[in-house]
């Protein structure tokens, strides 16, 4: 979860918590928000510019375009799988 630098321990964001909760979920909330804070690709223009504005709404800063994805990631596993079933029909 942490290494350790020159100038000290990187704890990532969940530092906040100090000791509390325990490594695994410490390590937990790091790699969720990590994932959710980094700008991801848009749906509609292609740019990396999407963000979170609320929870499970994302929007794009490039074209404005907003759409709804999961609480903490752009696209669910569910939709994922309808995605693609929906591709494949679409092939076929």
């Amino acid at each position: 979860m942490s290494e350790e630098s020159k100038s000290g321990r990187v704890t990532r964001s969940a530092g906040r918590f100090g000791s509390r909760y325990g490594r695994v979920g410490r390590k937990r909330v790091a790699d969720i928000e990590e994932e959710m804070n980094d700008d991801h690709e848009c749906p509609e223009c292609g740019e990396d510019k999407v963000s979170r504005t609320d929870t499970g709404i994302w929007e794009c800063a490039k074209c404005g375009y907003r759409f709804a994805g999961g609480a903490y990631s752009v696209t669910t596993p569910g939709g994922e799988t309808v995605e693609r079933a929906i591709r494949e029909a679409q092939e076929d």
